[in-house]
């Protein structure tokens, strides 16, 4: 007898014998990926997250988890024939994501909430519950590649542009083993609303969703200011010698590398926040020249390399230090199994506490995974 043959996600019998959990999100990246899969026969369930207020949700466009987005979700369920179900994980985001983003932010750093949601409730609780329902795996609409090495390893999707592997850093190996991302392939956005179309789906041509789902307008401070009130008590801007240049609206109102909206325009040369102290309430302004970081400190590091994180002195990979740049290339130094030094070779400007610094292959696509950047010791 003749070996059952790998299906399209990797497993040794047949679609119809392979359950599969969908985290859909209501937008057509998830849709598509459940579309695609139920067509191919397997067992798809669908989920979709309810992580904040679903009253305040439904008022709000342009983010996932919404109120509307729930709904669209169960249509492209309807549409395709296959069960969904919304699950309440209103506390469990609050305690994981939002609180951790406000406290974040008190203490100047500049929060990647999007990364701890992937991290603590989508790839742990949901992923939970996926195996709960005796799912194979679970698959979302990131923008991402998995593929198989040694074991599987995680790599960059093949449109740059849709790329989201700065956002999937943390995933541990143990997880990876368990996700799966179809689109990751896909060569651009196009095919995805296309397949969209070919599906029926009736957000075939929803528009992306641009902000933090939980932060309205991406107006950060609104949603701080009433998680933590009086958080944004004003205070003095002042220059690198400590003299004062103006007043500010709270430290919570500004991010490192900011140059608009200071409010201290005349001065003469272009002045950037290259320091935030919210303990003197003090926004801390200069040259950006200032800005320039060539050493980074990293904690809560996970690593997807073959060999252990400390098996070597240095690591000589590329990094990215926010979504929005290109890997540079960068000597990473163990200080242990999660906690590292980075050198970049070339210095980048407005490397902020908070943000993350994601590893990857010098040459190729390979992510080897990243850390989170602190102030350090």
């Amino acid at each position: 007898m003749l070996d059952q043959p790998l299906n399209s996600l990797g497993f040794a019998k047949a679609p119809a014998d392979t359950r599969v959990v969908v985290a859909m999100s209501g937008g057509v990246d998830s849709s598509v990926v459940a579309a695609q899969l139920a067509e191919e026969g397997y067992d798809v369930v669908g989920v979709t997250l309810q992580l904040y207020d679903h009253g305040a949700a439904l008022a709000k466009k342009g983010a996932c988890c919404a109120g509307r987005d729930i709904h669209d979700a169960a249509r492209v369920a309807e549409t395709m024939g296959f069960p969904h179900y919304v699950l309440d994980y209103e506390n469990t985001f609050r305690e994981a994501v939002i609180e951790e983003f406000a406290d974040a932010y008190l203490s100047g750093a500049t929060p990647v909430p999007c990364i701890r949601c992937n991290e603590r409730v989508k790839f742990k609780d949901l992923l939970a519950t996926a195996k709960d329902l005796n799912a194979d795996c679970m698959a979302t609409g990131h923008y991402i590649q998995r593929k198989m090495g040694t074991g599987p390893e995680l790599h960059m999707a093949s449109d740059a542009n849709r790329d989201q592997s700065y956002f999937l850093f943390s995933t541990t190996a143990e997880q990876l083993s368990y996700l799966r991302f179809p689109l990751g392939h896909l060569a651009s956005k196009a095919e995805t609303r296309a397949l969209a179309s070919k599906y029926g789906l009736s957000v075939a041509d929803k528009p992306d969703s641009q902000d933090i789902c939980f932060v309205p307008n991406g107006n950060y401070a609104a949603v701080i200011e009433k998680l933590r009130p009086g958080s944004a008590e004003p205070g003095d801007i002042i220059d690198m010698a400590g003299n004062i240049l103006g007043q500010h609206r709270g430290v919570i109102h500004y991010t490192i590398g900011q140059r608009k909206g200071l409010g201290i325009g005349g001065l003469g040369d272009p002045l950037y926040v290259v320091r935030l102290d919210p303990e003197q309430r003090h926004v801390i302004v200069g040259p950006r020249e200032a800005l320039s970081t060539r050493t980074i400190p990293l904690r809560e590091i996970n690593w997807l390399g073959d060999e252990p994180f400390t098996s070597r002195a240095e690591w000589h990979l590329s990094v990215k230090v926010r979504s929005t740049r290109p890997p540079r290339p960068a000597v990473i130094r163990p200080i242990s199994a999660t906690e590292a030094t980075v050198e970049l070779l070339d210095p980048e400007d407005g490397v902020s506490a908070g943000q993350a610094c994601v590893f990857y292959a010098a040459e190729g696509s390979r992510v080897f995974g990243g850390g989170w950047i602190w102030k350090g010791r």
